[in-house]
């Protein structure tokens, strides 16, 4: 049996009015991170050996996933049906949405093609909240300030700063379609500050903000003439033009009946989302069955730049018991609004509202020096101090939490009255797909927006940023997508799937493995094949 205190006998012990003692001081972060995140593994990264970042760090399982052959060839494009759009928006979660609604707006024949129902994604499971500096004692400056230091300052400033920006704009767009926020007495958007933030920032709707902005996104699309949706239907791979130089199109499979069609178009938007599914360092994850980086590797197939390809952030806070529930998120709302992080002995080791890497470093810390909540040989956790928040403020959970009460309910727990064991979990990928303001990627006609783009947050992302930069980077790409009104593509072709080939031959590099990989490999009906 591994180290530390198990769970019954930490059960026993625990006690909401007990002394939890001084928080210690400060830790050196840069080694703190360095021995505990997990981006820091011993052999979990590797070099690239082909394509635009070769020779660049790349997660193991993400670079075995950005070296593979491709699903079809040339002679599969003979023969399949032929859609003409303006728009091509890849991915119906909430940075799809937005970028659909805004080329509509602009006047653009828009086609969302999303890999399962539209609205299944990560944006649904985001619970916190949105940030946006609407406080008189806040300002966008402090927003990008935080924003840059949360990340290590390994973030683009210029996007960034169109982030921080656009927050309040974002805030009156989604109100003004209908989207709820919790307000204040007199009628103000309630705020709340969290971690890595130096202002009350954050606006939520109790502990499912994403899944109430998704649900006005959803509708909004659903009823706009101008956008047509084909649900599961994934795309396979991305359409060149004749010289492989720039992005046309794309062929789409259908989850359905194996049919394979043919998109072309002007522009095409990424906004496929995370690889959580890919379960980086074995790792439980927080996110939806689809996310496998599809994107990332249609994106660097076609040339497109990637960076940050080394740096995942692992939410602090997934339960890790029971079992059922590992790798389900407790919002960071929880600890903003109190809750403390004790290991077995009852003690706090680390201030709870520090960025999440650090938050997470920590715990693995306690976990990895036997200071832990141990279920079996496989299972450790640390406490989240429910209770104490619940005795201090009585009622705070349900007003607050109800999503928290309810998941929690149904498993025969109460975190009113026992803490909830947690540990780091899986939950976003840091960088992506490099882009410009307007969401550009570096070959002409691709855009990417949401988690599949990277430049925003450094090798850190602060509370509230996905939710701001899936609609600020999504609208900003849907009004850029729109702006080249030429005839549209006259050719398109698979030549960069022909160049990738020889490059991997070149590189000796074995072409056994197939992506995008489309569903992980436990899904109902496995991973997808044709």
């Amino acid at each position: 049996m591994r180290s530390g205190t198990l769970l019954k006998q930490a059960l026993e012990s625990y006690r909401s009015d007990a002394d939890v003692g001084p928080l210690p001081p400060p830790v050196d972060t840069d080694s703190l991170l360095n021995t505990f995140h997990p981006d820091h593994l011993r052999g979990s990264v590797v070099k690239l050996g082909v394509g635009v970042n070769a020779g660049d760090s790349c997660q193991r399982d993400l670079a075995d996933l950005l070296q593979t052959e491709a699903y079809i060839d040339e002679a599969d494009l003979a023969g399949t049906p032929v859609t003409d759009v303006d728009v091509l928006v890849i991915g119906g979660g909430g940075a799809g949405c937005a970028a659909a609604l805004a080329a509509a707006e602009k006047g653009a024949r828009v086609l969302l093609a999303t890999k399962l129902r539209l609205g299944d994604s990560n944006t649904v499971m985001a619970e916190g909240g949105i940030q946006a500096s609407i406080e008189p004692d806040d300002s966008v400056q402090k927003h990008i300030q935080d924003t840059l230091r949360g990340g290590h300052h390994a973030g683009n400033p210029s996007l960034v700063a169109s982030m921080a920006e656009d927050g309040p704009d974002v805030l009156r767009w989604l109100i003004h379609l209908g989207m709820q926020f919790e307000l204040t007495a007199s009628g103000d958007l309630q705020t709340r500050r969290a971690g890595g933030m130096s202002a009350s920032r954050l606006v939520y709707c109790r502990d499912y903000t994403g899944l109430e902005m998704m649900r006005v996104l959803r509708e909004a699309v659903i009823q706009h003439r101008s956008i047509e949706v084909w649900e599961q239907s994934p795309a396979v791979e991305l359409l060149s033009n004749e010289f492989g130089l720039k992005c046309v199109g794309a062929v789409l499979t259908s989850l359905i009946d194996g049919q394979m069609r043919i998109v072309r178009t002007r522009s095409v938007i990424l906004a496929t989302g995370g690889l959580g599914r890919l379960h980086l360092n074995g790792f439980a994850t927080s996110n939806h069955l689809g996310a496998t980086g599809d994107g990332l590797v249609l994106a660097y197939r076609i040339g497109a730049k990637l960076c940050e390809l080394d740096s995942f952030q692992y939410h602090p806070t997934g339960l890790v018991y029971p079992s059922h529930l590992s790798g389900k998120l407790v919002t960071e709302g929880v600890r903003a609004a109190g809750a403390l992080l004790l290991n077995a002995n009852g003690n706090r080791f680390i201030d709870e509202l520090q960025p999440r890497d650090i938050v997470c470093a920590a715990i693995l810390r306690e976990c990895q020096e036997g200071r832990g909540v141990r279920i079996d040989d496989e299972r450790v956790g640390v406490w989240l101090d429910t209770p104490r928040l619940e005795q201090t403020q009585p009622g705070l959970l349900e007003r607050q939490f109800p999503n928290l009460m309810s998941r929690t309910k149904g498993s025969g727990l109460d975190p009113r009255t026992q803490p909830l064991l947690v540990h780091p979990t899986l939950h976003y990928q840091n960088g992506g797909v490099i882009i410009d303001t307007s969401g550009a990627s570096t070959v002409p006609g691709l855009y990417a927006v949401g988690e599949v783009a990277g430049g925003i947050h450094g090798r850190n992302r602060i509370m509230g940023n996905a939710l701001l930069e899936i609609i600020c980077f999504g609208r900003r790409a849907g009004y850029a997508a729109t702006a080249k009104r030429d005839r549209g593509p006259k050719k398109v072709t698979l030549e960069h799937i022909n160049q990738l080939r020889r490059a991997l031959t070149l590189a000796k590099m074995p072409m056994t493995r197939r992506a995008p990989q489309i569903l992980p490999a436990y899904a109902k009906g496995g991973l997808w094949t044709r």
